[in-house]
């Protein structure tokens, strides 16, 4: 298990099952799975214990540009322990297609890219290249779900 080798190396943990508060209905799949093609619901940061920590709020006024990279690189582990949990091992993806990047942002605020790119860098190091380049959109938004930072979406080909 290459992916998770390098998780274990970086010093990284998949958090448990995301624990949605009593207040948030969810009427749909966390993972989609139709043929090889993976459809990864929108995800936000989590705690190892599954848990929400936030941060929450508007970028840049609440929340710094630096803590939204670092909650869209969080995203990512949120989303890798989802297709661990669908897939049971992280190496089944044969290539990130897309990922769709939104940041709870401020009117006008032209950084979404740069805030995204927490979760991009971290699919390229632990996937490399050639089976983590993505195509990707990153925009802001005028309020995310738990007003949550950034969500995150994706695509994702695997093996059969």
């Amino acid at each position: 298990m290459q992916v998770e080798a390098k998780l274990q190396a970086l010093g990284l943990v998949l958090p448990e099952a995301p624990k949605i508060p009593p207040s948030l209905k969810i009427s749909f799949s966390w993972v989609r799975r139709h043929g090889n093609r993976i459809y990864i619901s929108g995800h936000g940061p989590q705690a190892p214990d599954g848990s929400f920590p936030g941060p929450f709020g508007k970028v840049p006024t609440e929340v710094s540009l630096e803590a939204a990279q670092e909650a869209a690189r969080n995203t990512a582990l949120s989303m890798l322990a989802s297709l661990k949990r669908e897939l049971g091992d992280l190496d089944r993806v044969t290539a990130w297609l897309m990922v769709y990047g939104m940041v709870n942002a401020e009117p006008g605020y032209a950084q979404t890219t740069n805030a995204i790119n927490g979760f991009s860098d971290l699919i390229l190091e632990l996937y490399g290249p050639e089976i983590g380049q993505h195509a990707r959109i990153a925009v802001g938004m005028a309020t995310l779900p738990l007003n949550n930072t950034v969500t995150i979406a994706a695509e994702v080909e695997i093996a059969p």
